[in-house]
């Protein structure tokens, strides 16, 4: 996913017993689904239950609401307080809507994610550049050497041509014209 993706996740999106994430609006303004890895889902699980705990305290107080996407809220105006339509990734305060005036829990926001991951790669002492963004490149090249076609890592990607994909395969050619050494095997 791509880091907005990720944390304008709201929790009906992610079904636990189909091992998927639905992600709406994805850029090119489509929705498609990923695979939810089965590593992740007690994670997730016990993730989910401190964010209702949040909710539940917000909702007590008052307040509990999120910002919906486009007409919705007018169409479900009890929608922006359901569970379901809450974040995954949670902001850690309470802010006012800028657009609304009201006080609203909105998602982390995109600079703490990259922050943190900078300061990882800092901490790892990694020499090569790293970004949210790196994820996004390890996870399609990881599909390609595992085996799966060009086409699945497309759709699992989000790309609407297949020669934006294509790009990953470069690193599946090893030094050598992609060729391994007999002595490699013995």
């Amino acid at each position: 996913m791509r880091i907005l993706e990720c944390l304008r996740l709201r929790v009906k999106d992610v079904d636990f017993k189909r091992r998927e994430i639905l992600i709406r609006d994805a850029k090119g303004h489509k929705d498609r689904v990923t695979m939810l890895p089965t590593t992740l889902v007690a994670v997730l699980q016990t993730h989910l239950q401190q964010v209702k705990l949040l909710h539940d305290s917000d909702s007590a107080q008052g307040f509990g609401e999120v910002y919906l996407p486009f007409a919705l809220e007018r169409k479900y105006p009890n929608a922006a307080r359901e569970w379901g339509w809450q974040y995954v990734f949670p902001a850690a305060h309470l802010s006012v809507d800028p657009r609304s005036g009201k006080t609203r829990r909105h998602h982390v926001q995109e600079q703490a994610i990259q922050r943190a991951i900078k300061q990882v790669v800092r901490d790892a002492g990694l020499t090569k550049p790293a970004t949210p963004h790196t994820l996004r490149h390890s996870f399609a090249t990881h599909l390609l050497e595992s085996g799966y076609d060009i086409r699945t890592v497309q759709e699992l990607l989000g790309h609407s041509d297949v020669s934006t994909t294509m790009i990953y395969t470069h690193v599946l050619n090893k030094g050598g014209k992609g060729v391994n050494s007999p002595l490699d095997v013995l």
